[in-house]
């Protein structure tokens, strides 16, 4: 599996090469790739916006505006697993905030003042959508908006539509516009590189593993 996913990997590189290579296709083409790992779905009213595990600061800024457009009120957080340097701080008892922490906080100095937290720990995006549905039935949620960076929100449409499937909650997948990987100029810098190859890898791993989505 792993080596037909690299296989076919390598045909995209090479695919887009070739059509780099051709004058006045060149940033068609990449632009094409960088926005084939991007989903955005249509904005609607939802019950609570769900910010995704590695979406970090773009997320949390994505979020905020959303509840002040009106979109939702309430914001959810992923509780991540505890690191060894959090429970070294609290053995010398130490206060730390970890990622989760820090986020509510950063909602809070962002006018948020409804936060929850999702219980876990959620290590990534296929836990998310273990956690997610149960989590949504409890709390009687029937629609949400999942707040993913751009790179990642194509590979997570495909895990959370296969976790909801065959439940009545709905999910809305929008990504920051604050994500530093910009599906128009990607190409340009080295960081942007890696990232796409990095997360091209993901998601044809995931379309070998469940081919119909």
């Amino acid at each position: 599996m792993l080596r037909r996913s690299r296989l076919a990997l390598l045909g995209v590189l090479v695919a887009l090469a070739a059509a780099a290579a051709i004058p006045g296709t060149r940033d068609a083409a990449l632009r094409a790739a960088g926005w084939a790992l991007v989903a955005h779905d249509r904005i609607a009213k939802a019950d609570v916006i769900v910010i995704a595990n590695d979406a970090d600061g773009s997320g949390v800024l994505e979020a905020a505006d959303l509840v002040h457009e009106g979109v939702a009120t309430r914001v959810a957080l992923f509780v991540r697993p505890q690191t060894f340097a959090a429970r070294e701080f609290a053995k010398r008892g130490i206060p730390y905030d970890d990622s989760t922490a820090t986020a509510a906080r950063e909602l809070l100095a962002l006018g948020i003042t409804s936060v929850e937290r999702i219980p876990g720990p959620v290590a990534g995006t296929h836990d998310e959508g273990k956690v997610l549905p149960p989590w949504c039935r409890e709390r009687r949620y029937h629609t949400l908006v999942f707040v993913s960076t751009s790179d990642h929100s194509r590979r997570t449409r495909r895990v959370l539509r296969r976790a909801l499937r065959g439940t009545s909650i709905h999910a809305i997948v929008w990504y920051s516009h604050y994500s530093s990987f910009d599906p128009n100029t990607w190409w340009h810098t080295r960081n942007g590189v890696r990232i796409a190859i990095e997360e091209y890898q993901k998601l044809l791993l995931d379309i070998l593993r469940h081919p119909l989505g």
